[in-house]
């Protein structure tokens, strides 16, 4: 359920219209609802509420600070992946001993950086890792607290590209090697194990995955508690997905009813990382109309959104919903909806069924909360758009509209280029 709803024809964010936000701020601008955020985050943290639990939200889905600090002043964890990330969860006032790290990919100086912060654990993804945290703990004289992310080997069957848990995609350590990467961690004299982590992907639809999953890694835990290991925590990572178009997707209550007596014979404390499921629906991207062309065999609605400012249907393939802001009667026309972007794959649909739309009007880009504006860029020197957060009839803008300045911001030219 989210708050972005139509009165008497004119599409509203909570009490709200759109077209008075636009008229703001201008166009293109990514808008949240404050309510849908509220409760989405409620209902994913209430449907665990039999077991010990910790909310971490996946920042990478969307980190701008007041949505971070939204979710704290909620209760919530973080799951990073960046030592940015890390800096962004400390600045909305996250509480340390909230906060994963997770990422295949940890450099030293991120390593220190969260050790100093005193975070509850690291998710660690190769044996490599676990001796150079082992250093970078012993430096500082500090033990660093770790799972292993464990790679099960479980087809998600969402898209190649975000699908995580099979043997072929680099994240985590392949349960029958995990044993022996336990091992060493336990051997490490700086590392403390303290947990198990494993996460299968992005925009799953199905909770069957995540019950094989949980049987697979019940049988590692119960043998390296054999070999004296203290297991605390199960990283379940996140991954539960959002109707798009027609995807019918568990409802949390769903995904729990069904992993809960699974997860209860664990006796850990379970963490959760949801990011897309969350903030996917809370949140979406306004364009307005610039023109419409037409040749022998198609039709184009040029908008002031593109690519760089949206990047999964060119990325992804993915399908994102355009309803117009205002509704009324009148024809309906299948196009293409694209940007000014100087690349054909610059689209946010292709073939869609949408009204016939006059140059000035606006479109509202629904399910863009999760992956808009946290993948955007500034490329052909486009600055990035607004963020805008909606709580019941008060607007505030949470990000400003990039100009033409930040686009330069930190490039210098040398004076052998200016005195040649």
């Amino acid at each position: 359920m989210h708050y972005f709803e139509y009165k008497k024809g004119e599409l509203y964010c909570e009490r709200v219209p759109i077209r008075r936000i636009a008229q703001e701020v201008g166009t293109p601008f990514y808008l949240y609802s404050y309510r849908t955020l509220v409760r989405h985050f409620k209902v994913f943290d209430e449907a665990f509420e039999k077991v010990p639990h910790l909310v971490c939200y996946s920042m990478k889905a969307n980190s701008n600070l007041a949505i971070l600090r939204l979710f704290v002043t909620l209760g919530a964890g973080m799951d990073i992946v960046s030592g940015g990330e890390l800096y962004r969860a400390l600045k909305a006032g996250a509480d340390p001993q909230k906060i994963v790290f997770s990422g295949v990919g940890k450099r030293t100086d991120e390593m220190e950086d969260a050790l100093k912060s005193g975070i509850l654990m690291f998710n660690v993804e190769s044996s490599m890792e676990l001796q150079t945290l082992n250093e970078v703990a012993g430096r500082l004289g500090i033990k660093a607290p770790i799972s292993i992310r464990v790679n099960p080997d479980i087809d998600a069957k969402t898209h190649p590209y975000i699908t995580t848990g099979m043997k072929q995609n680099k994240f985590g350590i392949d349960i029958l090697r995990a044993p022996k990467a336990y091992r060493l961690a336990s051997e490490l004299p700086n590392l403390e194990v303290v947990g198990i982590d494993c996460h299968l992907g992005s925009q799953l639809v199905d909770v069957e995955p995540f019950v094989e999953a949980l049987k697979k890694l019940k049988a590692l835990v119960e043998d390296l508690r054999k070999e004296g290991m203290e297991i605390h925590y199960l990283d379940l990572g996140g991954g539960l997905g959002i109707t798009y178009n027609d995807e019918e997707p568990p409802h949390p209550y769903e995904y729990a009813s069904n992993v809960l007596d699974e997860i209860q014979r664990f006796n850990c404390t379970l963490i959760l990382e949801p990011g897309r499921v969350i903030v996917g629906n809370a949140g979406i991207l306004v364009t307005q109309v610039l023109y419409t062309k037409e040749n022998e065999e198609k039709r184009f609605v040029i908008v002031d959104a593109a690519m760089n400012d949206l990047v999964r249907p060119s990325y992804y393939g993915s399908f994102h919903q355009i309803l117009p802001v205002q509704m009324d009667t009148r024809e309906e026309i299948v196009a293409d909806v694209v940007g000014p972007i100087c690349e054909s794959a610059d689209f946010l649909a292709k073939g869609r069924k949408i009204p016939k739309p006059n140059p000035g009007e606006l479109f509202a880009v629904m399910s863009a909360g999760a992956y808009g504006f946290s993948m955007s860029t500034n490329y052909n020197s486009r600055p990035r758009v607004a963020e805008v957060m909606v709580r019941d009839d008060e607007i505030h803008v949470i990000r400003q509209r990039e100009d033409y300045e930040d686009l330069v911001r930190g490039e210098s030219i040398p004076d052998f280029l200016i005195h040649p």
